[in-house]
């Protein structure tokens, strides 16, 4: 016994039936009638999957994302971590030239880090860029023939089911002739047999007189 599950029927024919747009009156009235039948609602179809959060796992990323959304400007760059700035109070405690010591010494060892950086960059930067722009046109030069696959196949698929709705619609068209000629054909057998029926009556009615006679 199959257990498959049975293909869908569908009784649509949109490249043939184009009854609404060969009638515009038509179209308004079945436009009127949806629009009171039909409630509206937002409710997205079942098949649709929920949408996904992103960054969900990051709260800095998703408050950069809400950010952006809500087209609020970029905060400004913190500048007083860039700065020695020497004790304020006069006149000056050990413990305020202290902090304002392990500043400097934060400031040096920063500086120092960025010197680095900026070396290891201008020796293995402009290499590990090349790599990274040929991972990027490889990778986009792949989504666009996915993408032209995807096309090409949505074209071949509408053009198989208009030609196969067209071959039905032919199909329609004649059976829909062939029954209209045989309910005229009915018709006109009926008729015959009612006008026979009548000369009947009439030859029967034409008997009786004459044997009356």
């Amino acid at each position: 016994m199959s257990t498959s599950t049975p293909s869908e029927i569908l009784d649509s024919l949109p490249y043939y039936d184009n009854d609404l747009e060969r009638f515009p009156l038509l179209k308004e009235k079945v436009d009127y009638e949806l629009a009171k039948q039909m409630p509206k609602t937002t409710a997205l179809h079942p098949k649709v999957p929920p949408p996904y959060e992103l960054f969900a796992k990051n709260p800095l990323l998703k408050a950069e994302l809400e950010r952006v959304e809500d087209h609020k400007p970029f905060p400004s760059l913190d500048t007083l971590r860039y700065q020695l700035p020497s004790p304020q109070t006069n006149p000056t405690t050990d413990e305020e030239w202290e902090a304002a010591l392990k500043n400097a010494h934060a400031q040096l060892e920063h500086q120092r880090l960025r010197q680095n950086n900026l070396a290891l960059l201008q020796t293995y930067g402009p290499n590990s860029w090349r790599v990274h722009n040929y991972l990027l046109e490889s990778t986009a030069k792949s989504t666009e023939k996915a993408l032209e696959e995807l096309k090409e196949l949505t074209v071949e698929l509408n053009r198989a089911r208009k030609n196969e709705q067209t071959r039905l619609g032919t199909q329609l068209n004649a059976l829909e002739t062939r029954w209209t000629e045989l309910v005229s054909s009915v018709l006109q057998i009926e008729m015959a047999n009612v006008a026979l029926d009548a000369e009947i009556e009439r030859l029967n009615q034409r008997e009786v007189e004459l044997g009356g006679s």
